[in-house]
């Protein structure tokens, strides 16, 4: 899913290559979609490449080819796929917790809450999609829920397309852990947290996206990564 500001200037983008041949520029985009700044359409354009809605063309400014529609990414949704394999990653700079910790065969069930990545809308992080077991070993305490990752900007850390992350509910993180962070009360993200100075800057692991920085106010945790679990056909 995409949010509304989000799905109004991929069409905007997608419908003026198709009429002019070339994507309209930043201050035509900030005025299609009555935003204050360019930084917002920055932000925006930076979601969507991140998904793989559009990429920017190199070596011309500020050229985006549109590369899928919002009907086409919908078509990937996730299936009823069998056969977890988990596995534990760090969230941080910590060390995973042994499978020792608990019975081998002890799980809980825990809520399925949808897709992340920067730019997945609020609603798509609120309401239990299904509930799946997962290993006690991975968990401890606290109140944990799973979201599936679209996209690839944490590939470096391991975390790949369609992977199921365990998040373990919380508003505060240290510095370097991988965090579902709020950005500006309108998009969730998966990201490395950093906090530099006055600013908190939110930390791909995929070198051919850059970190965003932002405003202490602008950030808030919503919970950190304590497990990884991949599916299998």
């Amino acid at each position: 899913m995409l949010t509304r500001k989000q799905h109004e200037l991929l069409m905007f983008i997608h419908e003026r290559i198709q009429e002019t041949g070339v994507s309209p520029s930043f201050d035509e985009m900030k005025e299609a979609l009555d935003l204050a700044s360019k930084s917002g359409i920055h932000r925006l354009i930076t979601a969507l490449e991140e998904r793989g809605f559009i990429r920017r063309l190199a070596h011309r400014a500020r050229a985006l080819e549109v590369t899928k529609l919002p009907e086409q990414a919908t078509a990937g949704a996730p299936r009823g796929r069998a056969g977890f394999k988990p596995d534990v990653i760090e969230g941080g700079g910590g060390a995973p917790r042994p499978a020792a910790v608990s019975a081998a065969n002890d799980t809980r069930e825990l809520p399925l809450l949808g897709k992340i990545a920067a730019g997945t809308p609020i609603a798509a992080i609120q309401h239990e999609q299904e509930r799946l077991s997962v290993p006690e070993s991975m968990l401890g305490k606290g109140d944990h829920y799973l979201l599936e990752i679209e996209g690839d900007s944490m590939i470096e850390a391991g975390i790949l397309n369609g992977d199921l992350v365990v998040i373990r509910r919380g508003d505060t993180a240290n510095n370097g852990e991988i965090v579902v962070a709020l950005v500006e009360g309108e998009e969730a993200t998966l990201k490395r947290l950093r906090r530099k100075g006055g600013s908190i800057a939110l930390e791909p692991a995929n070198r051919n996206y850059e970190t965003r920085i932002f405003g202490p106010d602008q950030v808030e945790v919503q919970g950190k990564l304590v497990g990884l679990m991949r599916r299998y056909h």
